[in-house]
């Protein structure tokens, strides 16, 4: 029995040192970089911006995309303010090659850019696309019934 407490007592010990030395290191190395997501697409008019302010779409964008959904999916309602292909649109740019991110591999991509900081998996685009669509594309999927 007494055997069993002090390798208990080593065993937390032994824990509580790795913790004080893993805080040390991660003071010692400063702060984790933010993330860096790419600026959206400049062709926006005087009047034409962001469907929310920055800091409330940033806390509130995953209820948008899934209240968007539910009102398309389940109750019939097409409208482009909070929809997942405006934002994909509007946000995924080209590099300077003229190439789109993957949503699956670097931090380019405008989502994978935070999600990937966050440690949050997405499964939007097992069934969206997660690169721009064309001019007719999109002119199809915006248009209200």
């Amino acid at each position: 029995m007494k055997v069993r407490h002090l390798l208990s007592t080593l065993g937390i010990g032994l824990l509580l040192s790795l913790g004080i030395s893993a805080s040390d290191e991660q003071t010692k190395s400063g702060d984790v970089p933010r993330p860096n997501p790419p600026k959206a697409k400049e062709n926006f008019s005087a009047d034409q911006k962001c469907v929310e302010p920055i800091e409330i779409i940033r806390r509130n964008h995953g209820h948008f995309l899934k209240h968007h959904r539910d009102e398309t999916m389940h109750r019939g309602v097409r409208t482009t303010q909070h929809s997942l292909v405006a934002c994909i649109n509007c946000h995924v740019t080209q590099d300077a090659a003229g190439n789109y991110p993957s949503i699956k591999e670097g931090s380019e991509h405008f989502c994978r850019s935070c999600h990937t900081y966050a440690a949050v998996s997405i499964d939007c685009f097992q069934c969206h696309a997660s690169q721009p669509e064309t001019e007719s594309e999109g002119m199809a999927n915006l248009s209200v019934p």
